[in-house]
């Protein structure tokens, strides 16, 4: 069950000192408070977690500071819609926000292979006016022999650069809890600037150890990836693994489904779950072009497939695009097949756009088109 709380609910007054007492003396009940700062107001919600079967929630919506009572029952609790809530969500992160309704891309390294190309990397997203990025400090690969990343060796540089050049957020995959103290650690020594964003890759969903320990962090947000094979509500009930130990901060990445029916691509491109994600959570959703699509290839119109499949992202309503760019796609040392080149930034950027404005231009069309119905009822 769910209290959810007047707007700008004061946590330090004295209804919500009365409605706490009430709720503490509920037998085999305990309560989690969450609240959403938007622009102009804070939604405070309770979640009751225990036996709340036989609370009535006549009883619980005439208790102070209520606002509205709902009893859930979906899996994802904390970070799913419920009742025909449509309330705006998101946080903010380091001078980002991150939200259902904003679209931001992190163009970058998939794999941290030298200084100089990380430099080169930032240079080109100051250029493009660009504050967030992703650099693969750790890589989980398929073969013991691959490339497994530099690890925390390359930290230090990429964390002065990304200061340097003005960069935010970086996204960056963990792999184990330790690595968080080295991220932490590294952006400490450096007195860094920048932020990061912590990513629970493919591989990793259903590591719930791993899924555990990012989840009681509360200082870094959280990307969690699609599992490759595994179906949509088991993917979104690991997120929720996150958020049932603290860390609301939490966005759903959508990167394709592993399978040969998406051939000639690397996996099949699932973008059209995009508004799925976003109608029953609250979380901002990622699309992943560059690890759906993997291959250089180009339409007869002349445009990249990866451009297309992030057209598909984005008209759906992404609010984050993960894409993979490189200085010297050729050398490489992971996924060098599907990552751009710097000079094709620009062309990106304006692609997407294009595109983000069509989106918004649906979005009105939507809106103007309910009205209408509303009026004619």
């Amino acid at each position: 069950m769910i209290l959810i709380l007047e707007p700008n609910t004061d946590v330090a007054g004295e209804d919500f000192k009365r409605l706490q007492e009430t709720l503490s003396s509920l037998p085999g009940v305990h309560t989690r408070l969450h609240q959403e700062h938007g622009a102009q107001q804070v939604l405070t919600e309770v979640y009751l977690i225990g036996d709340t079967q036989s609370l009535s929630v006549t009883d619980m919506q005439a208790l102070p500071s209520v606002e509205r009572v709902v009893r859930v029952s979906e899996a994802y609790r904390i970070l799913g819609r419920h009742k025909d809530d449509t309330r705006p969500s998101g946080f903010e992160y380091n001078g980002v926000r991150f939200g259902q309704d904003t679209l931001n891309v992190f163009a970058g390294l998939c794999a941290v292979d030298s200084e100089e190309s990380v430099e080169h990397m930032m240079q080109a997203l100051q250029e493009s006016s660009l504050v967030c990025t992703r650099m693969g400090a750790y890589k989980p690969r398929t073969s013991p022999y691959s490339f497994q990343g530099l690890g925390h060796a390359c930290l230090p540089y990429v964390f002065r650069l990304a200061s340097q050049y003005g960069i935010k957020v970086i996204a960056m995959e963990v792999t184990h809890e330790s690595q968080i103290d080295e991220i932490r650690a590294a952006l400490a020594s450096t007195r860094s600037t920048t932020g990061v964003m912590l990513q629970i890759g493919t591989r990793n969903t259903q590591n719930f150890e791993l899924l555990k320990a990012v989840g009681r962090q509360h200082e870094f947000p959280v990307l969690i990836k699609r599992g490759f094979g595994i179906t949509l509500e088991e993917s979104l009930n690991a997120a929720e693994y996150l958020a049932s130990e603290g860390n609301r901060q939490v966005i759903f990445g959508l990167r394709g489904m592993k399978t040969n029916m998406g051939d000639p691509h690397r996996n099949l491109v699932d973008f059209a779950h995009v508004p799925v994600v976003q109608r029953l959570t609250r979380m901002p959703v990622c699309v992943d072009p560059s690890h759906s699509v993997g291959v250089p290839t180009r339409g007869p119109q002349g445009i990249l497939d990866i451009m297309h499949a992030t057209a598909q992202g984005v008209i759906a309503g992404a609010n984050m695009v993960l894409v993979d760019f490189h200085p010297d796609p050729s050398v490489a040392k992971v996924d060098g097949a599907q990552a751009l080149r710097l000079e094709e930034l620009p062309h990106f950027l304006e692609d997407v756009r294009i595109v983000r404005e069509a989106y918004q231009k649906r979005v009105e069309l939507a809106r103007r088109f309910e009205k209408a119905e509303a009026i004619a009822q």
